[in-house]
């Protein structure tokens, strides 16, 4: 995937001020930076990979299965409905019904 920096221009967020910013003020911000000491740095081997020391992870939005189970539940309500109706206009017109 290509990543590429933005200038800022037509609305869009200027990332390489953003970048100069956060070094020179030395800002944390959840998801994109942390300072950490030498220390931490050994103990990681001297590792630099941002992910040993920014997690990138986003929560998942929590799933209300019981308001998805009600709404599939009315979908099938109203298909079947749909349908009936259908098969009533098909029997009018002396055509076969469409099976359940």
């Amino acid at each position: 995937r290509q990543n590429r920096l933005r200038e800022g221009e037509n609305g869009e967020p200027n990332d390489i001020q953003k970048i100069v910013d956060t070094y020179q003020f030395r800002r944390e911000e959840p998801r994109y930076s942390k300072r950490v000491s030498l220390e931490r740095i050994e103990q990681e081997d001297f590792n630099l990979n941002i992910t040993r020391y920014v997690s990138t992870a986003q929560e998942e939005e929590p799933i209300d299965l019981q308001k998805v189970n009600d709404e599939l539940k009315e979908i099938a309500r109203r298909s079947k409905e749909t349908l009936d109706r259908h098969n009533e206009f098909l029997k009018e017109l002396g055509l076969p019904p469409i099976a359940d």
